[in-house]
């Protein structure tokens, strides 16, 4: 169930990041209540997430997708860069994130 807390929790943290540039620096009243409503939520799924994950593992796994889904978004939402070199650095983070739900041997 801690994984799936996490999925929802990497929703809303996309979610907030995206609605935050859509807020302009907090000067637009909507976007500015999605942002910390999501980010609410977000942080409370973590907190759920992490009663059964490692709080290192959860805080990692939201941090990077919450990245990877910032730049997605802002790629097509935004038009930010697509060079090669910012792609590839996307492909490390989930492998990062990959990697971090293969069990390991203690």
């Amino acid at each position: 169930m801690g994984w799936m807390y996490l999925l929802v929790a990497c929703v809303f943290e996309v979610t907030w990041v995206v609605s935050m540039k859509y807020s302009e620096g907090f000067t637009r009243l909507w976007p500015s209540l999605v942002t910390l409503i999501a980010s609410v939520i977000s942080f409370v799924l973590l907190a759920q997430a992490v009663r059964t994950l490692p709080v290192g593992t959860g805080y990692m796994v939201l941090n990077g997708a919450g990245a990877v889904g910032a730049l997605i978004f802002g790629i097509l939402l935004f038009g930010e860069s697509t060079h090669p070199f910012r792609i590839a650095c996307v492909v490390l983070i989930l492998a990062g994130i990959v990697g971090l739900r293969i069990p390991m041997a203690a």
